[in-house]
Parts: C-alpha cells; sequence; structure tokens
C-alpha cells in the first residue's frame, strides 16, 4: 500500500471493543484499496461494522485523502474524496452559507462513513437519508478491482445497495453530493420540558410539522406515569434578521481525561443522572438563537466521552418502533427495556418518515430510539431480548451501532436482506469485501 503507515495492533469501534487488527492509512486511496478488505472512515461506528474479519487483520483507513475536488457554489454540488470529514466541511461551508443536507449526531465522520451508513438526523421526516436522498455520484473500486462510478440513474442497483451497505458492495473512494443552501450558520430553535411518553409522543408530530430539526432526549429509567419523560428540540435555520449580523464563534471542547471505572456507571447513577437531566431545564419552554454545534452536535464538546463507559465498553441500541405498531409499541419497548435492567444515561428518540431506496437504509415511518449500554456479562442476553420484542413490533436495528445482534435475528427483523446480498453475489460472489460485522451477520468467510 505504497508509503501508508501502520499503527497499533489492537482496533475497536466507538464503542471500545476492540479486536485484533490494525488500521493502514493512505492519502492515495486507488492503489491503497487494491488489495483491502474493508475501509474505515473516523472509526464512529459504535460495533463491529468498521473493524477487520478474523484472520484479515487490516483495514484501510481513508482521513488522509481528504481533498475538495470540485464545487459549484451556484448548485451547491461538491465532489470530494471520501476521507473527507463533515468537520472539515462545515469549517470550510458553514459560514459561507452551505450545509451538509443531512447530518448525524457528530462532525466525526467521513463522507465515504454517511454513505456507507446512509446517515440520517433530525430532518429524516423531511429530507430523509445522506446517502439514498441526497447523493448524485460515488466513484467506487468494487471486489474485482475495476473502478467505476456508479449514482441513482448509474448503476442504481449498486448504488443503493451501497447507501447504507456498511462498505461490503465497494471501496467508496470519492462522493458527489448537493449541499444545502441555508439563510445563516445559526439556528433559531424551541426547547421544552415533557412530562411522559404520550405527551412526548404528540409533542413529535407536532414539532415535525414545524420544523425541519426535531429530537428527543428521554428518561428510559423511569416507569408509570413518568414514562418516557425528557426534552424536546427543534429547530431551523435563523434568519439574517434574526441574528442581527451575530458572528458565529468557535465552540471550545474538552477531553474526558480518563476511562472510568466499570463500576461508576449503573443503574442507580444513570437514574440520578436521568433525572438531573430532566429538571435542569428551567424555564419549562426556552426559544432563541441556537450555536448549530450545541443544537446538532452536543456530545462533540466533550472529546473521548466514550471512555465514560470504562475498559469494558459499551454499545448502542439503536431500533425502531414502526408507525403501525402506534403508541402501544413505544410504550411496550420501554416498559420491557426497563424491566430489563437497560439503564441508559439518556436515550435519544426521532419520528423517522418515509423508506428510502438504500437497500439497507435503517429508517421507516415509525419512531427511532437509541440507547447506550455499557457492556456487562448479561448484554448479549438484553439485546437478545430486546430483539425479539423488536421483532414482534415488525421494526429494525441500526447496523452502525450494533454489536451484538445475532445473524437469525437480523434476517427475521429485515426481509431486504436476501435482495442486498443478491447484489453482493452480482459484483462480489467470493466475499473479497467483508468486516468483523459481516461475519457475524451474513455468514461471511472470516
Amino acid at each position: 500500500m505504497g508509503a501508508a503507515r501502520k499503527h497499533e495492533e489492537t482496533i475497536a469501534g466507538w464503542g471500545n471493543v476492540g479486536v485484533p487488527g490494525r488500521e493502514v492509512l493512505s492519502e492515495r486511496l486507488e492503489p491503497a484499496s487494491a488489495e483491502a478488505v474493508l475501509c474505515r472512515g473516523l472509526g464512529r461506528s459504535y460495533g463491529d461494522s468498521a473493524l477487520p474479519p478474523p484472520g484479515a487483520r487490516e483495514v484501510l483507513g481513508t482521513r488522509l485523502a481528504d481533498r475538495i475536488l470540485a464545487f459549484d457554489p451556484e448548485s451547491g454540488r461538491i465532489r470530494a474524496e471520501a476521507g473527507l470529514t463533515l468537520l472539515e466541511l462545515n469549517r470550510l461551508f458553514l459560514r459561507r452559507g452551505y450545509f451538509t443536507p443531512v447530518t448525524p449526531g457528530t462532525q466525526f465522520v467521513t463522507l465515504g462513513g454517511m454513505v456507507a451508513a446512509d446517515v440520517h438526523g433530525k430532518n429524516h421526516h423531511v429530507a430523509g437519508c445522506f446517502g439514498s436522498d441526497h447523493v448524485r455520484r460515488l466513484k467506487l473500486r468494487v471486489a474485482d478491482g475495476q473502478i467505476l462510478e456508479c449514482g441513482p440513474e448509474l448503476e442504481p442497483e449498486l448504488f443503493y445497495a451501497t447507501c447504507g451497505g456498511m462498505g461490503l458492495t465497494g471501496h467508496i473512494l470519492e462522493v458527489e453530493v448537493d449541499l444545502k443552501r441555508i439563510s445563516s450558520p445559526w439556528i433559531m430553535g424551541e426547547s421544552r420540558r415533557i412530562a411522559n411518553i404520550d405527551h412526548f409522543l404528540e409533542a413529535l408530530k407536532d414539532a415535525s410539522s414545524r420544523y425541519p430539526y426535531v429530537v428527543g432526549w428521554i428518561d428510559c429509567l423511569s416507569r408509570g406515569k413518568k414514562m418516557g419523560r425528557g426534552l424536546l428540540d427543534a429547530g431551523r435555520w435563523a434568519t439574517p434578521e434574526e441574528t442581527a449580523g451575530k458572528a458565529l464563534p468557535e465552540r471550545p471542547a474538552i477531553t474526558f481525561p480518563v476511562d472510568l471505572p466499570s463500576w461508576v456507571l449503573n443503574d442507580y447513577t444513570a437514574k440520578a443522572f436521568n433525572s438531573l437531566w430532566y429538571w435542569k431545564h428551567l424555564p419549562k419552554r426556552r426559544e432563541g438563537l441556537r450555536h448549530p454545534d450545541g443544537f446538532f452536535y452536543p456530545l462533540d464538546m466533550i472529546r473521548r466521552w466514550n471512555r465514560m463507559y470504562g475498559r469494558r465498553g459499551f454499545t448502542q441500541y439503536q431500533c425502531i418502533i414502526p408507525e403501525a405498531a402506534g403508541r402501544d409499541g413505544v410504550v411496550r419497548f420501554l416498559d420491557f427495556l426497563t424491566g430489563m435492567g437497560g439503564a441508559s444515561f439518556l436515550c435519544v428518540i426521532k419520528d423517522c418518515g418515509p423508506e428510502s431506496k438504500g437497500t439497507l437504509s435503517f429508517p421507516m415511518p415509525g419512531i427511532s430510539i437509541a440507547l447506550d449500554l455499557p457492556v456487562r456479562p448479561d448484554t448479549q442476553k438484553l439485546v437478545d431480548a430486546l430483539n425479539e420484542l423488536l421483532i414482534a413490533e415488525g421494526g429494525r436495528i441500526y447496523l452502525a451501532k450494533d454489536t451484538f445482534t445475532r445473524a437469525d435475528d437480523f434476517r427475521r427483523m429485515d426481509p431486504r436482506v436476501e435482495r442486498f446480498e443478491a447484489v453482493r453475489d452480482r459484483w462480489d460472489p467470493e466475499r473479497r469485501l467483508r468486516s468483523a460485522q459481516s461475519v457475524r451477520l451474513f455468514g461471511d468467510p472470516a
């Protein structure tokens, strides 16, 4: 791989559950990807989707390949190498009146990673997913070595399998996407405290009808009349008149200094934190200008925050309860979670819109729930139980967050797997491109 640089012998996702292996970095993705089994951006997938399969030991890191190749200020269309980060994209374009059409909850992702996970955000109900709804072209190296372009009208089957395909259909080398014009770099938003899950579901629907960006943080440990209490955030881009020309300052960040001992995070500290977070919101409702970093990326203000879960690491369980399950489906899930002892420091809830064309894209109409779970001896049992309930409700999980789902459960919850595997059969019958996750969920060779 030329002048690539090799690093440590253990590699992990954001959940800090490591496997043997290392990342090899290169500025030149075309030659470097010729023998690679998998590409990896900034490693913000929580589980094993960006980790090498057993025996392969290496993944190709893309973050040095971060050049902007073309930009049209009239249309907002940009073409860049797959390693360009959202952090850098925002640094260059936010104050110039452009923003990514869809953003996840962190800026520490690459364009290639955003396509591979087909990320969604607070505006899914109006804007869909990043890759399948907004990317116009991809440059890929597929398993047989050929380099080709694909898009919604050019090899569409391959394109839509790549959007949300977790890097298993080809190495993403370049991304062409339309940025969104914005009226100012500030958010005009409202934030309010919600008493319980019934009120929360009503508030989500109401806010989604009035705002493009909506998200909630709920206390998933309270039961009874307090079940699902939390905070709702909603916002839109502020007008120039509302900002009065106010400059957007840089937001300082702090670094979480050490790995906490595993005993620090337990049911009692999680409940105390959830209660404190809920009641800190005074007055009950706030409105006004918001810094986009604080609105879109609150956890980015704490670098290395994953250290709070200690050396055992953690996983995030993100699922969607389909619209057909209704309010009762969400209540059943939360009630079951608290009954199983799924202690989590806050839980993110969103209202999702129509399903995209991405073959394995995560969202569909319904309520998305995401919670962090410390890795413990009973974590596999908890995830198994949650998946069983999810399957009964007709829901599914998000591959970018998953660490513990079993292959049989994944196939039961997502009938689209056969269609995805048919695309891989066409482009990679020998399964040269694979990951630790694909070995676990798709039965790829180690």
